[in-house]
Order: C-alpha cells, then sequence, then structure tokens
C-alpha cells in the first residue's frame, strides 16, 4: 500500500485531495494543513509520496521539503505552486531535487500521473539505494576476503615451501632407493641412493625402464598380491600398495646382484583420476638373507645330525619292547612304548624341519612320475582308518574319476600332503563325526578335498594357515609343529597346483588342492619320467 502525505494551509485544498484520493484508490492519505505537524509524522512514518503548497504560513513549501528531503532523500516530492511563483520553483527543484512542480489550478489526469510516476520513482531510488547498499557491503567484504587470502595463500606457501625441504632432504638422505615410473615402467626420478644402488646416474636412469634394472628369479610368486595383480607392477584396482619379493638389483659398475625388496605404491593426482604415476622405496635386503641363510644353514645341520641319534634311540627301544633283552612285565612296556613314541615324535619333527628347509633353500627336486591315483588315496585312506574307528568317525571316500586314473606328480610328496590334509581333519574332529574324502578329475586337472564337520577355523585365522609354524587358531596352541600346511602349500605350489580352505566356525572345514594338466594319457603303469 502506498502512503501518501499531502500539506496545504487551505482546508479547501486539503478536502479536494481527500476526495481525488479516495476516487483513485488510495487509501493510506495523510492530509495537514500545519506543515510543522506534518514534520513530526514524517519523522515516525516514510511516505512514498509527499505534496506541499509553495506558500504557508509559519514554514513555506521549501523549507517544508528540504527538512522532508533530509528525512527521505529518495522520496519524490511534488511542489504545488501558483503561476507567479513558477520561477522560485524551479529554483527549488534545482536547490532541493523535488521531483516535480504543478501550476495552480492543477488538472486531475496531469496530477494523478504525476502522483503516479513519483510513486514509482520513490520505489525505484529506494530500490537503488539497497542495491547501491549491498554492493558498498560486498566491496567491503571482498577487500577483506582478499586480505584473508593473501594471508593465506603466504602461510600455505610458506608451509608448502617447509614441507618441500623436508621431503627433498628426506629422499636425497634415505638409505634406501627411491623411483618414480610411469605406467609403463618408464623411469622419471630417482634419489641418490638409487643411483648408488644400480650404479647409473638420474639423467641415464631416466632414459631406462624399471624393468631393465631389477628382475626376480621366481616370477610366479614375487608380489604380495599376486591374486589380485594387474599392470607392471601388481597393482591391484584399488591401487593400494604392493610388495615385490624376491627382486634383484643389477649395479652397472661393479655387476653385483644386490637382494632387493621393493614397496610400490600409486601417486594420487586430485586433478587426475587416471593415476599413471608409482613411487617405489627399493629396500637391500642383502643382509637379512644372509642372516636367514645362516640359521636355515644351522637348523639343517643341527636337525640332521639329531636323525642318527633318534633312529638309534627308537630302534633300541624296538629291540627292547620285541623280547631282545628278555620278558617285560606290563609296567615296562607301557614305559618304553611311551619312549618309543616320543622319540618317534621328536623325528617326525625333525623331518618336518628338514623339510621346510628343502622348499626354502630350492633344494627340493621333485620326483614325477604316472601312477594310479585311486591306489595311492587308498593307501592313505586305509593307514588312517585306524585312528578313524578309535575316535568313532565315520570315514568315507569317494571317487569322481575312473579306476585306473594317472596322474603325473611326485608320488612321495602328494601323498605327504594327503596324509597331513585327511589326518588334521580327523585329529579336529570331535568322537563320533564325520570326515569324507573326495577325489575327481575334470578338463586334465585333478582335485582332491577332504571334509569334516569339525569346529571350524575362525575368518580371521584362515590367511596365517598355510604359514610357517601357524596351526590355524590364535585361541589356543594344539600339538603339533603347524609346518604340515605350509609343507603342503610348499608341494602343491611346487607342481604349479593351488590349495585352500573353505571353513566356518561351528560346522566344520573343507581343504582341497587342485593339480592342473596332470592327468596321463592312456592307462599306464607307474613308470619315472623327465621333470621337464
Amino acid at each position: 500500500m502506498n502512503k501518501i502525505v499531502a500539506v496545504d494551509d487551505e482546508k479547501m485544498v486539503t478536502s479536494a485531495f481527500k476526495t481525488l484520493f479516495k476516487v483513485e484508490g488510495y487509501s493510506d492519505v495523510h492530509l495537514f494543513n500545519n506543515p510543522k505537524e506534518a514534520i513530526e509524522f514524517l519523522k515516525l512514518e516514510k511516505p512514498d509520496l509527499i505534496i506541499s503548497d509553495f506558500i504557508m504560513p509559519e514554514m513555506n513549501g521549501l523549507e517544508f521539503l528540504r527538512e522532508a528531503k533530509k528525512l527521505y532523500p529518495e522520496v519524490s516530492m511534488i511542489l504545488l505552486t501558483g503561476y507567479a511563483d513558477k520561477e522560485n520553483a524551479i529554483k527549488a527543484i534545482n536547490e532541493i531535487g523535488l521531483y516535480k512542480y504543478i501550476e495552480k489550478p492543477w488538472d486531475n489526469d496531469d496530477l494523478i500521473l504525476n502522483i503516479k510516476n513519483g510513486i514509482e520513482r520513490s520505489h525505484l531510488l529506494e530500490n537503488l539505494r539497497n542495491k547501491i547498499q549491498e554492493l558498498e557491503e560486498a566491496k567491503t567484504q571482498l577487500q577483506k576476503y582478499s586480505t584473508d587470502l593473501e594471508k593465506i595463500v603466504a602461510e600455505r606457501t610458506k608451509d608448502l615451501s617447509e614441507a618441500n625441504l623436508k621431503l627433498t632432504g628426506i629422499i636425497n638422505y634415505c638409505a634406501d632407493g627411491i623411483v618414480i615410473v610411469d605406467g609403463q615402467g618408464n623411469i622419471l626420478q630417482v634419489n641418490p641412493a638409487c643411483e648408488n644402488m644400480i650404479g647409473l646416474s638420474e639423467n641415464s636412469l631416466c632414459k631406462m625402464k624399471f624393468q631393465e634394472i631389477a628382475y626376480s628369479k621366481n616370477q610366479d610368486s614375487n608380489s604380495s598380491k599376486d591374486n589380485k595383480s594387474g599392470g607392471i607392477f601388481g597393482l591391484g584396482e584399488d591401487n593400494s600398495e604392493v610388495l615385490l619379493r624376491d627382486y634383484f638389483i643389477v649395479n652397472n659398475l661393479s655387476k653385483i646382484h644386490t637382494p632387493v625388496e621393493i614397496s610400490f605404491a600409486s601417486i594420487s593426482n586430485d586433478d587426475n583420476m587416471n593415476i599413471d604415476k608409482y613411487v617405489g622405496v627399493i629396500r637391500d635386503v642383502s643382509v637379512q638373507k644372509e642372516t636367514e641363510k645362516l640359521r636355515d644353514d644351522f637348523i639343517a645341520t643341527l636337525t640332521h645330525d639329531m636323525r642318527t641319534p633318534l633312529l638309534a634311540a627308537i630302534q633300541t627301544l624296538k629291540f627292547f619292547l620285541e623280547g631282545a633283552i628278555g620278558s617285560l612285565d606290563e609296567k615296562q612296556k607301557v614305559l618304553l612304548s611311551t619312549m618309543l613314541q616320543s622319540n618317534e615324535d621328536l623325528l617326525g619333527l625333525v623331518n618336518a624341519l628338514l623339510e621346510v628347509y628343502r622348499f626354502d633353500s630350492g633344494k627340493l627336486e621333485l620326483c614325477k612320475t604316472v601312477f594310479p591315483v585311486r591306489d595311492l588315496i587308498e593307501q592313505c585312506y586305509n593307514e588312517l582308518l585306524s585312528i578313524a574307528q578309535k575316535k568313532g568317525i565315520n570315514f568315507n571316500v569317494e571317487y569322481e574319476l575312473e579306476d585306473d586314473l594317472c596322474i603325473l606328480a611326485d608320488r612321495g610328496e602328494i601323498k605327504r600332503v594327503i596324509t597331513n590334509l585327511c589326518g588334521n581333519a580327523l585329529n579336529y574332529t570331535a568322537k563320533d563325526g564325520q570326515v569324507d574324502i573326495l577325489a575327481k578329475a575334470q578338463n586334465g586337472d585333478f582335485i582332491f578335498s577332504v571334509s569334516d564337520n569339525g569346529s571350524g577355523i575362525p575368518q580371521e585365522d584362515i590367511p596365517n594357515l598355510f604359514m610357517r609354524f601357524s596351526q590355524g587358531t590364535t585361541r589356543k596352541r594344539s600339538t603339533g609343529t603347524g609346518l604340515g600346511l605350509y609343507l603342503s602349500r610348499q608341494i602343491i605350489e611346487a607342481h604349479n597346483g593351488k590349495i585352500w580352505v573353505d571353513s566356518k566356525l561351528g560346522k566344520g572345514s573343507e581343504f582341497s588342492f587342485l593339480l592342473t594338466n596332470v592327468v596321463a594319457e592312456g592307462r599306464i603303469k607307474e613308470r619315472q619320467v623327465s621333470n621337464g
């Protein structure tokens, strides 16, 4: 609603205004015959238009409008004047900045048109003032932001410079070699330690690929992420860190082949989602390898030398039990039998340690033959049947292969794996439990599985099952060396096969292994074949 203030000392004029405004639909109209009263009203109420007569007692129209202008600079003001005062009215417009002057007597249509335009002008000027005020505030805020931004940029620049100096120091004085490569293996940057390790300058190395300075003797198992490998460094889809083991760096000056471990990780780039750069940390593990070799050699020598007295003790105890020195009473037999069992367990541990050494040192050579695999499984089954019968375990074997099917493998080592997996299943299955063997052949592959309804294995323990000295549980330690599954894995992988386990806590476990392309053509008797 538009508010209009009109001032004229003649009541007849204000009465005419009242009638005119009512006819034109203006309801918020305030009429005054005294300009001073109008000033007091304006101090409390803001109008949209002010109309004033020129000649008035106590305060003329120019003085009134000048005071009103101080209160509301944007409000449009119309001065009513007689013809004789036309010159003064024009002067007032220039001095005060009035919107219009209208001569008396006025034309109603012309007056109403000027009132409408004046009100619209007031609104436009008010909006303009508000926009200017907003712009001034925005300008002030922008100046503040600009000042703060300059301060923040200066602080960040200082922090980045300090961080860059620290990073440069770490890279240049790091004892490990550091190399940055792209997705194709092209070397982009190296640190001084890497230069010394390889015997070439950074300029020379940046013209080479990483594959030219590092190699692995065991390409099949050099990555800690073999199952997720992708790209030249084995980085998976998540581009997380990958550790390359059993690698060697060749020094171009000394020709020394240094054993190393290389940890590669992707370099993230916020501006480019296609990651194509990787940083690798190259660590010399010569001392570690030498220490491991000395330790393994010591264990191998010690366990090998223990075999002779153990075999002698076992044979002597057997002679006693067989009555070589005369008849024995029941207590003596129990005592000697216990001693015999303990010595045989110790001999088993010694043999297991020797087997671990043979595998880890690469001294094991598989003696592959073509043999009927069902006969081997039956032999293992019969040897373990008495253990199952003592515990009341339902021990079954099922075949999904031809009776005379033969495979090409190391018979003795595969027997060791089958015996170990089945023995574990019987050992960890409670009385009156169930253990099932399944052997099958398909597409030239041989698959062996043994399942039980024992206590099962916690999911967090499964990744450690096939590691050395692991017994498959973090809850309690059971008897045994913890080497059986480790040796089984080594044997199966030496055959280029795969071994795994599926287990649910409280429901049982299923251990399986797969030998690929081992089913022999034809049905031939066991014979030795070349290792090629």
